[in-house]
């Protein structure tokens, strides 16, 4: 049971999110429960929804975004987070039970997803206190300046929705991933 209200529905969130919830209602096909409590907060819902429709825009790849999603869950052990991005990673991003599980050991099966994930499992471990190499690493590997401030930003925009979830205890609505079962 959730720690702080779960809106049952897009018309029990506050007036201000419920529009907003319509369009992920629209966008998705349902309203998981991350999303259902973050529109606690109009404001704070709004600001996800703001990052994470701008980051669907950017350069890195969906199945790198998964990628790095995976990761960060992992290592945060959001149990919410790697359910939904597991079933996201399998389902949209189309990466196979291998692949996944080389994502929340931090590191990936590809040589450049690879590095990007390296990078953003470490950016999470040493919170954000990255090395010169570190960044070299990733770019050596071929991502641009631009990239790099991606994955930075998908790396934040993950430990939001997993400290919301794990803060709030929010009940899982994915098929379960658990990251004690790494």
């Amino acid at each position: 049971m959730s720690r702080i209200q779960l809106p049952a529905s897009i018309d029990a969130a506050p007036a201000a999110s419920q529009p907003l919830l319509e369009g992920v209602r629209k966008m998705l096909g349902s309203v998981p429960n991350l999303f259902h409590i973050t529109a606690n907060s109009p404001a704070a819902l709004e600001g996800y929804l703001g990052l994470n429709g701008a980051l669907a825009k950017g350069i890195l790849t969906p199945q790198t975004r998964e990628r790095i999603a995976l990761a960060v869950a992992q290592i945060n052990g959001c149990d919410y987070c790697l359910s939904a991005h597991t079933y996201l990673g399998k389902t949209l991003a189309k990466l196979d039970d291998a692949e996944i599980a080389a994502n929340r050991a931090g590191g990936s099966s590809d040589a450049k997803a690879d590095a990007a994930v390296r990078f953003a499992a470490k950016l999470v471990r040493e919170r954000g206190q990255v090395s010169d190499a570190d960044v070299s690493a990733v770019r050596i590997a071929g991502y641009s300046d631009a990239e790099i401030v991606e994955i930075v930003a998908h790396v934040a925009l993950n430990t939001l929705t997993n400290y919301l979830n794990e803060a709030f205890d929010t009940p899982i609505d994915f098929p379960v991933v658990s990251a004690t079962a790494a």
